[in-house]
Order: structure tokens, then sequence, then C-alpha cells
């Protein structure tokens, strides 16, 4: 059993101060899922801050008064050089999945540009979130999360990785699925996917990860693996989900479901993820635990356990950030 929401510390009060001089900090990613979400924290903590983004006028009515948005696109190197002029930190929270073409390729691309153009500029430190997993045989979508964090170490601009499981929160891809399945199905046929082990992480938490890289110590390159404060499987997450819901679901577990044939099941009952979903689901046969502790040891982060990382979802219901279908 998972530590009982109702008896666990709030810990949304937890605010882990700035501690150094972060200089000017540019932001990939501030109109996503993750990236809007740390560009009202960075602005909260009153840094200088420069967001990057292909239509600027979409983003500058929601920015504070203090922060600047620049046009430029990761595809298009040539765009990032004047991003890039006088940053100390640069945070890379992109990816192409939701791309209808092929993504692993777009995300090399995208990471060798910004990676040349941070290292023409000077910046100090790229800080990455990418995605666990330790197996030889990755997925795809795994692969090339990988990838991209050693195309931007390789820069020789300071790089800070973290990786991450399934992230809980309103508004996340992995648990709008996990929404839409157990609220929707009150039997699920699962595939054998719904048992391997993650270490789901709240989207609180991975905030409080990022805002922590900006006082890593300098030097060398990290790579930092971030979880929460349980492990558990996909199957775990519904029926924590369930509980917390109110709601009788039973699942049946079969053998047979390959991960593609997972993926038409999941178009069928979340048709509005099916694009990026079918993606995700190939991941699911690795699993993304937390084997190097080094994160909690640097950081003052104690994660919040699952239980109480889907009670804050369903209490906050924020979909300003949305991740795209």
């Amino acid at each position: 059993m998972f530590d009982d929401p109702a008896s666990s510390p709030d810990t949304e009060t937890k605010r882990l101060p700035l501690t150094g001089n972060h200089h000017k900090i540019l932001l990939t990613g501030a109109t996503g899922y993750i990236g809007g979400r740390l560009r009202r924290r960075l602005e909260t903590e009153s840094c200088e801050l420069r967001c990057l983004a292909r239509r600027p006028e979409a983003l500058e009515p929601q920015v504070a008064p203090g922060t600047e948005v620049v046009r430029g696109d990761l595809l298009k190197p040539e765009t990032l050089h004047a991003a890039m002029r006088g940053i100390s930190t640069a945070y890379y929270l992109v990816h192409s999945m939701a791309s209808g073409g092929d993504f692993t390729r777009e995300d090399r691309e995208a990471a060798q540009g910004f990676a040349s153009a941070a290292r023409a500029a000077g910046v100090e430190r790229i800080v990455y979130l990418g995605g666990l997993g330790n197996e030889d045989a990755l997925s795809d979508h795994l692969a090339s999360r990988q990838e991209v964090g050693r195309i931007l170490r390789e820069s020789g601009v300071q790089t800070i990785e973290l990786r991450a499981s399934i992230i809980i929160g309103s508004g996340s891809l992995s648990f709008e699925m996990i929404r839409a399945l157990v609220e929707r199905l009150p039997v699920m046929v699962t595939p054998r996917w719904v048992r391997t082990l993650a270490q789901p992480i709240a989207a609180q938490d991975v905030i409080d990860y990022l805002i922590a890289a900006l006082d890593a110590p300098p030097g060398r390159s990290l790579i930092l693996e971030i979880g929460g404060a349980d492990r558990a499987s996909y199957g775990d997450i519904m029926a924590e989900y369930a509980r917390q819901r109110g709601l009788h679901r039973v699942m049946i577990a079969v053998p047979v479901l390959t991960p593609r044939l997972s993926s038409l099941w999941l178009a069928l009952v979340t048709p509005l993820y099916a694009r990026v979903g079918r993606k995700l689901v190939e991941s699911l046969r690795n699993e993304t635990t937390v084997s190097d502790t080094t994160a909690l040891e640097m950081f003052g982060i104690r994660p919040r356990g699952l239980a109480e990382a889907i009670r804050r979802a369903l209490a906050d219901e924020e979909h300003e950030f949305a991740e795209r279908r």
C-alpha cells in the first residue's frame, strides 16, 4: 500500500530558494507542460529570464513584465545565436514526439543546433530533462531522450541531465492517459507492460529538481536520476487513481497484447492522445526506476509518494500547459 494522502504532510509549500548568482537564464519549451510551470517558478524567484518561442506573440501575454521573449526555432540553428547571447544557464525542455515526422531525427538535429549555439555563445550550463531507462534495448522514445542528453554533454558545455520516469500531474500525458483509461473502462484487459516497474514522480518535484540544478556544483556534466518515493507499475498507478476516485475497476492481465496492439487499443479509449500515446506505450516495456541516488544526496528534495502525487494532481486540475496531443 502506498502512503495515505490523508496522512501525508502537505509538501506543496516546500520552496527551495536559489543560492547562487545565476545571471541570465534561457528557457526553451516555455509553453509546454513542464516548461510553463518552470517559467512561472523562475519568475517568482525574480530570475533574469529569456524565453525562446517560435511564436513570441502567443507567449508574450502570459509572461511576467520582466521576462524577455525572443523568436527562435530549434530546427533553424541560425535563429539561436541571438537568443543565447549573454546566457549563463539554458534549459532544454523540448521534444518532437508530437511531430508527424521522424521525431528521433528532429530531436537529434534540434539538440545538435542547440548544443553548437550554446558552446559558441559561452553558455556555462545546460539543464536538460530526459528519461530514465538503463536497459540495452530501449524504446525509440527513451533512446532518443538519452541520445539528446549525450549530444548536449558532448558540446563541452556542462550539462545537468535529469532523468525522470512517469510524471504525475494534471495535464501530463502519462497521467491523462491513466485518467482516461480508469474513468472509461470498468473492466480493463491489460497487456503485460502494465506490470513493468516505474518510479512515478510528482510534477511539483520535477520543478524542484530543475530549480535545484541551477545550484549544482560547476565543472563536469552530470546524469542525475530522479523519481518519487515509491516504485510502482502502471497497473499500481491505475489502481491508486481508482481508489482515490472511489471507482471499482477490474484489471484482467493477458500475455498476448503486444505494445503495438496496446497502442491501437489505447487509441480506441483515448483518441486525443493516440499519436503521442503510441510512441509512449512502446517505452512501457522498459523499467524506469532510480538506481543511482546521487540526486537525493546532492539536493535537499524529498519527493512525494505516489498517493500524494495523485492527490495533488486531482486537486490542482490545471491544464494550462497540458502536453500536446
